[in-house]
Formats: C-alpha cells, structure tokens, sequence
C-alpha cells in the first residue's frame, strides 16, 4: 500500500487534518492501549505534523517531529501511530523512514531521541535507534529512550 505524505507546521494544518489526527491518536494511545493520559500536551504547537493518506483520503499514518530543544535537546519524533485498519501493509515503515527523512530535511542531520514504548525496541533499532540508559514507566507503559548518531 503506498501513502501520499504531506508534512505541515501546527498552523498550517486545517481543521479536518487536525481533527483527523487527534482522532487517530485517540484511537490508538487511549482506546486502544487502555491508557487515560493528556495526549493533548501543548506540544502540538511546536512541531512538525507528517501525515499519510491512503488513496481515498482516510488518514493512515502519523507523526510528530521536533527540532532539537522542544521536547529533548535533540530532534525527535513521537506519537508515532498507524491505523489499526492499515497494520498489515507495512505502514509502520514507511511512516519512521519518512519520519526521518523529514527530520533531516527540516532540520538537517543530527542525531534524533524518541521515547519508545519498550515492545517496539527491536523495529527502532533496525532503524539505528539505541536504547539510552533504563527503561520507565509513562502512563503505566513500560518506556525505554532510544538515540539515533
């Protein structure tokens, strides 16, 4: 399956988008991992939205991208999250190598820090992610922060 990927500032994002993307992380972060937790944490504003479309529309895929200093010192990338309805196409993927390339475009090559749920260690270090120092707890899921030189 081949997305159509677009990549917006917070203000350049309409409301449908918005609404798309909120709905989406919602789905997944709260519904579906059973996790009551401020996803709206004021972040939004400071970052960089990668968003990816299937061919009729429907949001599939999602991003956040920050330059170095807004959520860590370094550029990252959180609230990765595919669809539960398009998890068998690889998605997954496509969305952190686009994710990368956008941080590199918009920001230019530096190293880049996520804070990754633990299960999902192996899909990010087959990326270049290394786990940097002990695993956490956020919102009661276990968390471990990952480097990519």
């Amino acid at each position: 399956m081949t997305l159509t990927w677009t990549t917006k500032p917070f203000g350049g994002l309409t409301l449908a988008e918005l609404y798309a993307l909120l709905q989406l992380r919602s789905e997944v972060f709260v519904v579906e991992q059973t996790c009551a937790f401020q996803d709206i944490d004021g972040l939004d504003q400071a970052a960089h939205h990668l968003l990816g479309y299937t061919a009729t529309g429907e949001l599939a895929a999602y991003a956040r991208l920050f330059d170095a200093g807004h959520s860590y010192a370094q550029a990252s990338i959180g609230r990765v999250v595919t669809s539960p309805r398009y998890r068998r196409f690889g998605l997954g993927r496509q969305l952190l190598a686009q994710a990368l390339g956008q941080c590199e475009a918009l920001f230019g090559p530096q190293p880049i820090k996520i804070g990754a749920q633990l299960y999902l260690r192996a899909f990010y270090e087959s990326f270049g992610f290394v786990q940097q120092g002990e695993g956490y707890l956020e919102d009661g899921i276990p968390h471990i922060y990952m480097l990519r030189a």
